[in-house]
């Protein structure tokens, strides 16, 4: 499994030159997966594609006066041989980093194109033996098992549902409309 990830505090404080230039991982892979890991290789042809993919994402970090260690790597996700392997990009910055570390992308090349396939996990991430629709099942962190459903990645782990929050936030976006409206007039 990846175990790097760089902590927020550190982030805020480190400078390119001193920033880990990669995720360790563990020497062997284990029944649980293999795991993916990161590395900055700058000027490669991934790494480009990487930047272009998250210029809005580099951009926000720049205008924060930093400039963020792009890590990149590359697994095979299909259960078919031969299939284009997927690219999975973090950036890292304080900007961009929460309490949680900082996130990953996954894409996968459909028809030319990088498409998103999951969208913003933190924690180590673990290309799995079991696979649905054709594509491995991927485990983040350690505890969250992820699944392919046809054109996207999935969460196994149900959120638990928070009382009635679609309600309330509809009854919230319906005041607005009509405090809007009764304001217009004014």
């Amino acid at each position: 499994m990846v175990t790097f990830t760089l902590p927020p505090a550190q982030a805020a404080t480190a400078t390119t030159h001193h920033r880990t230039t990669h995720r360790h991982a563990a020497a062997t892979a284990s029944a649980s997966g293999n795991p993916v890991i990161l590395t900055a290789q700058p000027g490669t042809e991934l790494d480009k594609q990487a930047r272009l993919l998250n210029a809005e994402d580099i951009a926000t970090s720049r205008r924060h006066k930093e400039e963020p260690l792009v890590l990149i790597g590359s697994a095979a996700l299909s259960t078919r041989k031969g299939e284009s392997a997927a690219l999975f990009v973090e950036l890292q910055s304080a900007a961009l980093c929460g309490s949680a570390g900082c996130s990953a992308d996954v894409y996968l090349r459909q028809k030319g194109e990088w498409v998103k396939i999951l969208d913003s996990v933190s924690g180590e991430i673990s290309v799995l033996p079991t696979s649905h629709r054709g594509m491995h099942d991927l485990m983040i962190d350690g505890t969250d098992k992820w699944v392919w459903d046809g054109s996207t990645y999935q969460d196994t782990i149900g959120a638990a549902p928070i009382g009635n929050l679609r309600g309330e936030i509809e009854q919230f976006q319906e005041q607005k409309t009509a405090h809007k409206s009764s304001t217009k007039g004014h």
